[in-house]
């Protein structure tokens, strides 16, 4: 369920509020190849079903990169900011992938928007982030994201 805001003053009211969950995208095998295409990296454990079934993991996993940029898509389903002009991702403050994730396997986005803090032009959003795994004990990823947003 996506929050829709209507510029930058209902944008700085939300902030240290929980922005919900998006709904599960599948991670398939044609994606962690795309990806491994996009990127160069193609490495057994993520492109050779085959090879990684008999790996550390039983199956191929995504690449943690891949996980990492699946954030942008499955945020955009949480919150929807609208009468700016511009929207840029800023950086990462921190990013860990404690679990894996096999091909097959679902995953979404819980967020909450831990801070709002003014810069020049706009505002600058500071989102804690969650890809869960459907089933999983641990997620898959665990990140704090920078954002801004300019009037």
């Amino acid at each position: 369920m996506s929050i829709t805001v209507n510029g930058l003053d209902e944008l700085r009211k939300l902030a240290g509020g929980e922005l919900g969950a998006s709904e599960w995208i599948e991670v398939t095998q044609q994606r962690i190849d795309t990806f491994a295409d996009a990127t160069g990296d193609h490495q057994w454990i993520h492109v050779d079903p085959r090879r990684a079934a008999e790996g550390p993991f039983g199956a191929p996993i995504a690449h943690g990169y891949l996980t990492l940029s699946l954030f942008i898509p499955l945020f955009t389903e949480l919150l929807d900011v609208r009468g700016v002009t511009t929207k840029v991702n800023y950086g990462l403050n921190r990013v860990r992938f404690p679990a894996p994730v096999t091909v097959g396997s679902r995953i979404r986005l819980v967020a909450r928007l831990a801070e709002v803090e003014d810069v020049p032009g706009g505002v600058q959003i500071t989102v804690d982030g969650s890809v869960e795994i459907e089933g999983g004990a641990k997620p898959a990823a665990v990140l704090q994201s920078l954002s801004r947003f300019y009037a």
